[in-house]
């Protein structure tokens, strides 16, 4: 089968603690999708010890249980995906209405890689900035929130995620991915949960996270970012 002709998306949500958000996720990505597009919903469990498989388990999906750490958990919900296309979703993320039928127009069009444009559901003018900036298509612009969708083809030819990062996995990847791909941004906007910013402060949690892209720029190991993420922004 050729890469433009790939039309099934496995959706992969790695998740830890979320029973407040996955039922919510899990209805409604039956609501917005066309089910002959989408080959199955693996939800990759790190050891949640509150009802999320419980929930989860309502649903139409395959309960993974997995080692804690997000790059572990996408990383072994790739291995287990049957659908030619992997599409990462975190669980306070939704996607767009018929967001399987424009990833699916972007592969044929040979964008292997990919993400949405990102709204955070807040009426924060400093965060609706920060949305706005995800309409550019460069690395430093790119995070998780915005969702991912590669051919599986793609990713195992670039071995996943590093899973030395217990942090910045997702940009790490991206990363990668910018200087191998044709990586694409979707004009349509996933909508993503604010909730970190309004129990840390929205200005001391960008900070951080700038920092740690600057670390990162300057060559700091993933442990080193992990410490400074513990100590600054875990709560």
């Amino acid at each position: 089968m050729k890469e433009d002709k790939l039309k099934d998306i496995s959706i992969i949500i790695p998740v830890l603690n979320e029973a407040c958000c996955i039922g919510d996720l899990l209805a409604y990505l039956n609501t917005i999708s066309n089910s002959k597009n989408i080959k199955e919903i693996l939800v990759i469990d790190g050891g949640s010890t509150d009802d999320t498989k419980k929930i989860a388990a309502n649903y139409n999906v395959t309960i993974i249980e997995a080692e804690k750490g997000r790059a572990k958990q996408m990383n072994l919900g790739a291995k287990y995906a049957k659908g030619s296309i992997l599409y990462f979703l975190h669980a306070d993320t939704f996607p767009p209405k018929n967001f399987d039928s424009a990833i699916i127009q972007a592969v044929n069009k040979k964008q292997y890689a990919g993400c949405f444009r990102m709204k955070f559901n807040s009426s924060s003018y400093f965060l609706k900035f920060f949305g706005w900036l995800t309409r550019i298509n460069h690395k430093s612009c790119r995070g998780g929130d915005q969702s991912l969708f590669i051919t599986l083809q793609l990713f195992k030819q670039t071995k996943g995620f590093n899973e030395d990062y217990i942090i910045y996995e997702d940009s790490e990847f991206i990363s990668r991915l910018y200087k191998i791909s044709n990586f694409k941004v979707l004009p349509q906007k996933v909508i993503t949960s604010a909730r970190k910013y309004e129990q840390l402060g929205t200005l001391k949690l960008q900070y951080h996270f700038g920092m740690i892209h600057f670390k990162k720029f300057m060559g700091a190991s993933p442990q080193d970012l992990y410490l400074y993420y513990k100590k600054n922004i875990t709560t």
